[in-house]
């Protein structure tokens, strides 16, 4: 072998191994490092080395493989057919020449496609016996995949059965496998990211990666509380293809009760598959989920099986993936917003760039920490990305010959006051956030507002986004207790505002007063302090006044309370203008006392780890009654757990406590103790 030819075998390995990373990264621990363009390119730059080379291609190179191995924790299933990912195209050119491949193998020039769009999700197999879901099953790596059904039988948009009359008139047999994409909306993404900032927790990158996680949590009461949606392309029976057409078949899934989406159309030559593909270019921005490109398949599945498949991908199927959507541009400044729960985010102020048809003008920074890890400094020129991510975000800073670094760059500072309030910032020991507690700060009113009167808490239903705005918009609410000083009058000089409304919206406020303590407590947003967390402290104190008065040493006494709740709480109750308004409250008539619940002492001290299907309790119900009993419900099995509850379908708990010698009971132990 020549010189030429080593260097080259050398770049192609060395390429090999840096994909498999990153393929680890992505399919296996769900933790990618860098964007789909970035390897997307890889790969490209790989299958182009073993064309211009095709001695050195190898039988496990990436591009001859579908995806990551599967992950540890679940059961294997083996697919009924392989699941292929879809090789990608990024112009019309690339496009086109796909197409002219269609004719060149079927000899066919009459050739009609399905246009879809290509969802930003995870792929999902449900199989179906008898009408019913009795299995959900990942990707993995393509031939074998994760059993995950009790996870997907918490999806909604998922039929758990579907009768043999609505079958039978959707042409679809009794034993059947659909497959889709499994997905979270972005509006769902940003109220969960909310969710997990008022916690304190860590937030998600962008909702692909999010979604594959989710799906793999080991408990599925965790993946009943997050909103995933299912979308179905592909109807199967003993592994093959059911219908003589694809666009048939996604109309028959549609009649058969499943989400098909409606974003798709039946076409009869390229044209008209470029012009979908333009058209929604422009309109993704508006879907309520991420896609990154169209799907165009040849809609004939007798074409179908002519075409047949590659090492990785079928012949008659591509995906045009849109361009990368970033962009290089100027950091001129960057400014603090301030959210609903008081968290400071740095937001990069931009010289506008345009970025997939759209002019970003500014983008996140997160926050300090990670202002530090890019090195990133007012001046500096920036990349600018808005590829899954909800918002644009500062990607890296570029310092190259057409961009060189600026001499007169400007370090960042979080200032020591909320920029809007001018109260004191905190920031907590071992957090990366800092924060404005004032719970009257204005920046925080709007979202305080829609928090404290959604459906969950105080339940003042027709106090939404537009009715909100209209009365923070003409002051007429500054916190929220001056909810409980509205009248007529001030609802009808709103817009679209009328008599009967006005009057309803009074009545569901009078109706709120009655809700009791734990609601009230929930709604003033105790960073850290959620729905279960209110439920606690209710129980405990008996009283809004007992809470405002306790210190943390005896708030850790209350269940799941731990030294940063606690803390959270005092620090919210120290500030004056927090205590006002519980006194507003008061004095508005709320409930701000309740009974006091002394739990039982039969469990206490014990830690107990439900997994599997319980035959006379749900979940919730067996968890409520072992903390009545004053035991305590964890997630995960550890040296710590006293007891694992073991249902049928038990999962890899029950392995990991047979592993750390844990001691497994059954249901009807449980209730012999719990008496």
């Amino acid at each position: 072998m020549s010189d030429a030819n080593k260097q080259v075998e050398k770049k192609i390995e060395a390429l090999r191994e840096k994909i498999r990373s990153h393929e680890y990264l992505y399919y296996v621990l769900d933790q990618p490092e860098i964007s789909d363009a970035e390897f997307d390119k890889l790969m490209r730059d790989l299958k182009d080395l073993e064309v211009a080379h095709p001695e050195l291609l190898t039988a496990d190179s990436p591009t001859q493989r579908v995806g990551g191995k599967p992950r540890e924790g679940f059961l294997k299933v083996r697919h009924s057919s392989p699941m292929l990912s879809l090789d990608n195209t990024y112009n019309e050119d690339e496009l086109r020449d796909w197409e002219r491949r269609v004719p060149e193998l079927t000899g066919r020039v009459d050739v009609d496609y399905v246009c879809e769009l290509k969802l930003d999700g995870m792929s999902l197999a449900l199989i179906y016996e008898g009408g019913k879901l009795v299995r959900g099953i990942t990707r993995g790596d393509g031939s074998v995949g994760e059993d995950v059904t009790l996870n997907v039988r918490t999806v909604r948009s998922i039929p758990l059965s579907i009768s043999k009359e609505q079958l039978k008139k959707a042409g679809i047999p009794a034993d059947f496998e659909v497959r889709g994409e499994l997905l979270m909306p972005t509006a769902a993404f940003r109220k969960l990211n909310e969710e997990r900032e008022k916690n304190g927790l860590a937030t998600f990158a962008n909702p692909r990666n999010f979604t594959a996680g989710t799906v793999r949590q080991l408990d599925s009461s965790v993946t009943a509380q997050r909103r995933l949606d299912f979308f179905p392309y592909i109807l199967l029976s003993n592994g093959r293809t059911y219908f003589e057409r694809h666009w048939k078949t996604l109309n028959a899934l549609q009649e058969a009760g499943f989400k098909v989406n409606t974003n798709r159309k039946l076409v009869h030559n390229m044209e008209d598959v470029w012009a979908f593909i333009q058209e929604w270019a422009a309109k993704r921005e508006s879907l309520a989920y991420e896609i990154d490109g169209i799907v165009v398949k040849v809609d004939r599945t007798a074409l179908q099986d002519e075409l047949g498949f590659t090492g990785k991908a079928p012949r008659w199927a591509i995906a045009y993936k849109y361009a990368a959507r970033a962009g290089i541009t100027q950091l001129e400044d960057i400014r603090v917003q301030v959210g609903r729960t008081g968290k400071l985010t740095p937001v990069a102020m931009l010289a506008p760039v345009l970025i997939g048809g759209t002019t970003v003008r500014n983008a996140t920074l997160h926050n300090m920490d990670e202002i530090d890890r890019l090195g990133v400094k007012i001046g500096d020129w920036v990349q600018v990305e808005r590829g899954g991510d909800v918002i644009p975000k500062v990607a890296k800073v570029i310092d190259d010959k057409d961009h060189p670094r600026p001499r007169d760059l400007k370090d960042f500072e979080m200032p020591e006051k909320c920029p809007v309030c001018g109260t004191k910032v905190v920031r907590t020991e071992g957090e990366v956030d800092y924060r404005c507690v004032n719970a009257n700060c204005p920046a925080k009113l709007r979202e305080t507002i829609l928090h404290f009167a959604s459906r969950g808490i105080m339940n003042i239903d027709g106090m939404g986004d537009a009715l909100v705005n209209q009365l923070t918009e003409r002051g007429l609410l500054k916190n929220v207790a001056d909810i409980y000083k509205l009248t007529k009058a001030d609802l009808l000089s709103l817009e679209r505002m009328g008599d009967k409304s006005a009057q309803n919206i009074l009545d569901e406020i009078e109706n709120s007063k009655k809700l009791p303590l734990e609601r009230v407590i929930y709604g003033l947003g105790i960073r850290m302090v959620g729905e279960r967390t209110a439920q606690f402290l209710a129980e405990h104190f008996g009283s809004m006044e007992a809470l405002e008065n306790a210190g943390v040493e005896e708030l850790q006494n209350v269940n799941e309370v731990g030294p940063r709740i606690a803390e959270s709480i005092v620090e919210f109750f120290g500030i004056a203008a927090n205590r006002k308004l519980v006194e507003r409250l008061r004095e508005a008539g709320l409930t701000l006392t309740g009974q006091k619940k002394q739990r039982g002492t039969k469990l206490v001290g014990k830690t107990f780890v439900l997994t599997g299907t319980l035959a006379h309790f749900t979940r919730d119900e067996a968890k409520k009654m072992i903390e009545d009993a004053g035991g305590k419900v964890t997630g995960s099995v550890s040296k710590k757990t006293d007891y694992v509850v073991a249902g049928a379908d038990a999962g890899s708990k029950l392995d990991k406590a047979k592993e750390l010698g844990v001691k497994v009971i059954e249901e009807k132990e449980l209730t012999q103790l719990l008496g």
